[in-house]
């Protein structure tokens, strides 16, 4: 399922992809330490990372004793990625999280088995990641950002909360628009 929040959406994350790596885990030695392949274009010290750690963390894994990560990051060189969500592969990790829709795509080429749970993408449809935001299909999923179907829906449930409401302004970044290259 592919949910567009933007808030607690750290916590949409870890829990997809615990979800995932439970129903894996589950056919397998109990013993089997869960691992997990984190995909970024770059290496940072991003609040996304921080969060994903705090959940696991929150949730009783402890990196290293009862979860292990393989972090392969491009630092910035996109090329890479391919190569990285490979050796992620050959790794047999459980479950792959990516950190960018680049790294999403790189995964998704890669493997059609391993579950791929993507921190965000602002269209996962039209990025070809999901077959529609009902039904997904394959293995991939995680959060979108923005996607204009749910606009209409956002402003609707806005409007419940918040009864009084006659005006909305969206704010926007112009160093990272919404459409891009694919």
């Amino acid at each position: 399922m592919v949910y567009a929040m933007k808030v607690g959406w750290s916590s949409i994350l870890v829990a997809a992809m615990l979800l995932a790596v439970a129903i894996i885990t589950e056919a397998q030695q109990p013993k089997k330490v869960p691992r997990i392949g984190w995909l970024g274009a770059a290496r940072t010290s991003s609040p996304r990372i921080e969060a994903f750690r705090q959940g696991l963390h929150e949730l009783g894994y402890a990196e290293g004793k009862s979860i292990f990560i393989e972090y392969r990051y491009a630092e910035g060189k996109l090329d890479r990625l391919p190569a990285f969500a490979a050796e992620l592969v050959r790794l047999k990790v459980d479950v792959i999280v990516t950190g960018s829709p680049q790294a999403t795509r790189s995964a998704k080429q890669a493997t059609s088995t391993i579950p791929i749970v993507m921190a965000f993408d602002d269209d996962p449809v039209g990025s070809g990641f999901v077959a529609s935001l009902a039904r997904p299909g394959g293995n991939i999923t995680g959060l979108s950002t923005l996607f204009p179907e749910m606009s209409g829906k956002q402003l609707e449930l806005l409007k419940e909360i918040v009864p009084k409401l006659s005006h909305v302004a969206v704010l926007g970044n112009a160093s990272q628009p919404v459409t891009r290259k694919r």
